[in-house]
């Protein structure tokens, strides 16, 4: 495991916000067929901030490690600057990924945003 940085190597072993908001405000599934990692990702959201934000997470330790540390990254952030958390960004407050492993943190931008997009359909419903 010498490819990575002991910050990965943490949020690996010792993930944040596992599990599920049971009366979340948006759920992202996202999944990669090819290395088989399946994502969800729950946002609870107040006043378009996000209060909240939980994961399950089926697969290596690097979508693992990036899962729980994009729930860190945007609590207490609004929505609209929740979504500019790129895959980069992710991947850079982890103390960098393996150039094999970045499409890990795709999986945790995208698994976001489309937490954020169902969050932003339910909102509309319910107006």
């Amino acid at each position: 495991m010498g490819m990575y940085s002991d910050k990965v190597m943490d949020h690996f072993k010792n993930p944040h916000n596992v599990g599920e908001i049971k009366d979340a405000d948006g759920i992202g599934e996202v999944g990669n067929p090819v290395c088989g990692d399946i994502m969800k990702i729950y946002i609870k959201v107040k006043d378009d901030k996000i209060i909240d934000c939980k994961f399950k997470t089926f697969g290596c330790g690097a979508a693992i490690a990036t899962s729980s540390m994009i729930t860190e990254m945007v609590k207490g952030k609004d929505i609209d600057e929740a979504l500019k958390i790129s895959n980069k960004a992710v991947a850079e407050a982890l103390g960098g990924l393996p150039p094999i492993k970045m499409h890990c943190s795709n999986l945790a931008a995208d698994g976001l945003s489309k937490a954020i997009e169902d969050y932003k359909q339910k909102s509309k419903i319910k107006k």
